[in-house]
């Protein structure tokens, strides 16, 4: 087993001016805190781990690396997070000699907690480092499906050094890559190339316009059930909220809608990997971004803290908690099966994958309303041409 104390930096952050909550309801009262005087050990028992990653190289918002501990003092003046979810924060990683390094060492860490059963919670840093969650899920032959809350995708049509605008490039031309499937949600038209875009539709990624999740974002929450990997970048946040980041946009999410979407991940069955990167405190006014960054975290952690891991009990016999419903759609040889969970509500399309073996893709309600109106769901004919290919 790896020692983590070798790859991390005890937490040294200065302590609030003025705190608003007592110490028994603050954030730091139910997590245990890697310091100098509490070195790391017995991992086993902890759930989630929260690590910093300092290192804004091979990105034009350096000033990210700044970013993990100014995020820190206003996520420690927050609450603490209901439940019993057993909370570790590990510190700051040590940066690696070149930026390289730093992306093998958090690909070691990343792997070692997922085999433990520990979920990460990245605090970047700048989106560089995704290659590095690639690493460590193809390392477990996990195929796995990458959702990014992000105006660009972060890909580019020429050929360029791998910075935190094109890491998709490095996952792509990973011949050992493990990756399957791409979602980006609320990227916003006019900040990507439209080549791009058709690239990656072809490619059958489901790609959500800023003003379509706008409209109705509960509908994002199947997406993000169905995610393995998530990662914030704190640039989806319009620029009136969110002003600490290299490149803002004047549109994008308000705060408490990316705090949703946060929270959203955090209840999915699947996700293994949460990160949140590119605040740059260079940037910030009066710890605006820092601390709405905080929020999403907790946001996140909160939801975590009330997951429930229906999507792998759906196949064994549950008969009181779900509820199956078979449709009748002109065109298609045999009936649309929906799943309808009695105790979240939530919705998830069946689909025969062989003899005795089912998929279950996450949905929602207006899915099953569109096959009643005798109309085939767009993640329905999604998932059948994934798995076709």
């Amino acid at each position: 087993m790896v020692d983590l104390n070798d790859y991390f930096n005890p937490v040294s952050i200065e302590g609030p001016d003025f705190e608003h909550l007592s110490s028994q309801a603050g954030f730091p009262h139910n997590i245990t805190v890697h310091t100098e005087n509490a070195p790391l050990k017995d991992l086993g028992k902890y759930r989630i781990a929260i690590l910093g990653v300092p290192d804004g190289r091979n990105s034009s918002n350096a000033g990210s690396f700044k970013g993990p501990d100014m995020i820190r003092r206003q996520l420690y003046k927050l609450s603490k997070i209901p439940g019993r979810a057993k909370i570790i924060d590990l510190g700051n990683m040590k940066q690696g000699i070149t930026f390289n390094d730093t992306l093998a060492g958090l690909a070691d860490i990343l792997t070692e907690l997922i085999q433990e059963n520990i979920f990460p919670v990245i605090i970047g840093g700048s989106s560089a480092l995704v290659p590095s969650i690639d690493r460590a899920l193809s390392l477990q032959k996990i195929r796995y499906t990458l959702t990014s809350v992000d105006p660009r995708i972060d890909f580019s049509s020429e050929r360029k050094e791998p910075d935190s605008y094109n890491y998709l490039n490095t996952i792509l031309n990973n011949h050992k890559s493990t990756f399957s499937h791409y979602i980006n949600i609320g990227y916003q038209t006019y900040l990507n190339d439209p080549q791009v875009i058709n690239r990656f539709t072809k490619r059958r990624s489901e790609l959500v316009r800023i003003g379509d999740v706008r409209q109705a974002i509960y509908l994002t929450e199947p997406l993000l059930r169905d995610t393995d990997a998530a990662i914030f970048d704190i640039s989806a946040v319009r620029q009136s909220d969110a002003p600490g980041t290299m490149n803002p946009s004047p549109n994008g999410f308000y705060g408490e809608e990316i705090c949703l979407l946060s929270r959203y991940a955090g209840i999915s069955d699947n996700l293994k990997v949460f990160g949140l990167f590119d605040v740059n405190p260079e940037f910030d006014i009066r710890n605006q971004t820092t601390g709405l960054a905080a929020q999403i975290l907790w946001f996140f952690l909160e939801g975590f803290s009330q997951k429930q891991y229906e999507t792998p009990a759906i196949n064994s016999n549950n008969s009181g908690r779900f509820i199956k419903y078979h449709v009748r759609v002109t065109n298609l040889d045999d009936d649309m099966i929906f799943v309808k969970s009695n105790l979240t509500d939530r919705w998830w399309m069946e689909l025969s994958v062989e003899k005795d073996r089912n998929l279950y893709v996450a949905c929602s309600h207006e899915d099953y309303l569109k096959a009643n109106r005798n109309e085939v769901p767009d993640r329905w004919v999604q998932a059948i041409e994934r798995l076709k290919s």
